[in-house]
């Protein structure tokens, strides 16, 4: 199957835009190659501090033979998403062994989680962990002991921190190596239900509670569709998986032999063997293009319109929400999973999952297929399913139908003709819109607006009955430099009840929406924010707002004399700077780019 035009198209511009960029990063992780192994370039004392407490592999270590895997992990146990890694160093080091290699704990990187800080003065910090990630990876792959590395992390910032870090040493091999979700608990939808009455009143917190905690009950990723699951979804398209290996439950003999086997393909592609596939030739313009046609056919995290960003310059490929906007209009909706339908994920991967989605979409022409994927073929290859025979692990062609055709349907017969997320632009600048939870009659809107500088004003006003009629909720002074861009998915039960009550809402705002993002209109991430100069900082309470999803417009209704007049309102970012730690993320805040542009504070002045 020949490219789709707009794939070619898009993929065409983005590899022109990025000749340089990617030119330059390829040449240093191909000088980083020819330096030879790494452990080759130790001194004596070097290499003894590097095995000295490493027990039956020290050996091994000391001859500079045999391939060796630096693992970094986002273990901790108060995640559920992540406290079924603990046992995963022992069972790669036991597997490693086996295969003749070794294997080292490379380091940790911290694992927040936005279901615990939502709302939260923690969730200032959200962004930043993503970056710290980046930088902790960077810290645990610094010791030139390893010929390859496992990243093992799974949700919203961590993913996206592991692959900005690990593409910093681009010569590696890299492998993903997931936890899966928890099994399915109380209905996502039921959750939300409870959460919208909670809202109006008609629920008390132990009933929300209750809830909660049939819907997040026990170890795994939670099963919505939000941005860890998101994060799976990437990792498949971008071939940094082993093939199926997203949503796969834990703590099951699958999930171990899927483990057993990562392992042992890291050791197999290192540059000591003959199919060397380092991380930075996997993640190239392809992939991404690839990652955002993903993200549209299945109605993913409006969060990966900055990761993305952050992930492709991390590997010199430059991407625009220019691209992502082309590239979801051409792309067919292809599954319902909750905010966007009633399914989780569980009922997604059994109705057929990624493989059928990759499988459908390579055959439409709307991913590309000739990645080198760290399995050892390419992205056809990646659309097989796992599954045991035995003890014996092995893979098998990806289901030709859906099972389910109210969760997962074939690019011929699409929940809709595109894909989930739109760029909107216009005189107050440009922001993501999410829409495929979002109903056809919701898309458009035009009423006067309700400026909040705080989500938890909006919420005191509703409690007060000031949230009358038809408004667009402006909250400002919610970008990366302003606190940090919190999410504000402490307000999607109060709009969703006043929009289910008649009226008609939206959401405007220079901040971020969770992935679970749902049924309201929200125009997010918008740029320039309103601390950069951002023209939503001259917003007034009653101007006539237009959030037009369809005609990709955001727009005020004030004349150019009058708006070229008004003075951009003061934003007070003062009680943002300490408290939970934010005095220690200062130079984040100072030095972060915009948004669009992956709200990246790491690289200052460097052109990377």
């Amino acid at each position: 199957m020949s490219l789709h035009p707009v794939v070619e198209r898009v993929t065409a511009r983005i590899i022109e835009r990025s000749a340089r960029s990617r030119g330059a990063y390829l040449a240093r992780i191909e000088e980083a190659r020819l330096r030879g192994t790494a452990r080759s370039r130790l001194s004596c004392g070097n290499l003894a501090h590097g095995f000295a407490a490493s027990g039956a592999d020290k050996e091994e270590l000391k001859l500079q033979v045999k391939p060796n895997i630096g693992i970094v992990t986002a273990y901790n146990d108060m995640l559920s998403a992540h406290q079924p890694l603990a046992p995963y160093p022992e069972l790669i080091r036991m597997a490693a062994r086996n295969a003749g290699g070794t294997a080292q704990v490379a380091g940790g990187v911290p694992a927040m989680c936005d279901g615990v800080t939502q709302g939260r003065i923690g969730m200032e910090l959200s962004l930043w962990s993503r970056d710290t990630i980046a930088q902790a990876t960077a810290v645990a792959l610094s010791h030139d002991m390893f010929d390859a590395a496992l990243m093992l992390g799974v949700c919203d910032k961590i993913v996206p921190g592991l692959v900005m870090g690990a593409l910093a040493f681009g010569h590696l091999p890299v492998i993903f190596v997931p936890a899966g979700p928890m099994p399915s608990g109380l209905p996502n939808k039921e959750k939300a239900a409870v959460r919208q009455r909670y809202a109006e009143g008609k629920a008390t917190r132990e009933e929300l509670l209750a809830a909660e905690s049939a819907s997040y009950h026990g170890p795994g990723t939670c099963t919505f569709y939000g941005t860890a699951n998101s994060n799976q979804m990437l990792m498949e398209v971008m071939g940094l998986h082993l093939p199926g290996s997203a949503f796969v439950n834990p703590g099951t003999a699958l999930r171990d032999a899927l483990t057993v086997a990562a392992t042992e393909q890291a050791l197999r592609i290192t540059a000591l063997g003959s199919d060397y596939r380092p991380i930075g030739h996997t993640i190239n313009e392809k992939a991404m293009v690839n990652a955002m046609v993903g993200l549209a056919a299945t109605g993913g995290s409006t969060n990966h319109a900055i990761h993305l960003m952050a992930m492709a310059r991390a590997a010199g490929v430059r991407i625009t929400w220019d691209d992502l906007d082309e590239l979801s209009r051409a792309t067919p909706l292809m599954a319902r999973i909750y905010p966007n339908g009633s399914a989780d994920v569980n009922h997604f991967h059994a109705a057929g999952g990624f493989g059928y989605v990759i499988s459908q979409l390579i055959d439409a022409g709307l991913l590309h297929a000739d990645l080198l994927c760290v399995h050892g073929g390419d992205l056809r290859q990646q659309a097989q399913e796992p599954h045991l025979d035995g003890t014996r692990l092995l893979w098998r062609d990806p289901p030709t139908t859906s099972s389910d055709t109210a969760v997962l349907r074939p690019v011929s017969d699409a929940f809709d003709t595109e894909g989930g997320l739109r760029l909107v632009q216009g005189r107050l600048g440009r922001a993501v819109v999410k829409i495929s939870a979002v109903a056809a009659e919701h898309r458009r809107i035009t009423a006067p607006a309700k400026v909040f500088d705080e989500q938890d004003d909006l919420i005191t006003a509703f409690k007060a009955g000031q949230l009358e009629g038809d408004f667009v909720a402006v909250i400002r002074g919610q970008g990366p430099r302003a606190n940090g861009m919190p999410e504000l998915h402490k307000l999607t039960p109060t709009l969703g009840l006043l929009q289910d009550r008649g009226q008609r809402v939206a959401l405007l705002t220079d901040g971020r929406m969770s992935g679970a993002s749902g049924k309201v209109l929200a125009a997010i991430h918008l740029v320039p924010e309103a601390v950069a100069g951002g023209a939503i900082a001259k917003i007034r309470e009653g101007d006539l707002i237009t959030i037009d999803a369809e005609a990709s417009v955001i727009e005020v209704d004030v004349s150019e004399g009058e708006w070229a007049a008004r003075e951009a309102a003061h934003i007070n970012t003062a009680g943002n700077q300490f408290g939970t730690g934010r005095e220690l993320f200062a130079v984040f805040r100072q030095q972060v780019d915009s948004a669009e542009d992956g709200a990246c504070a790491l690289y200052g002045t460097l052109d990377v």
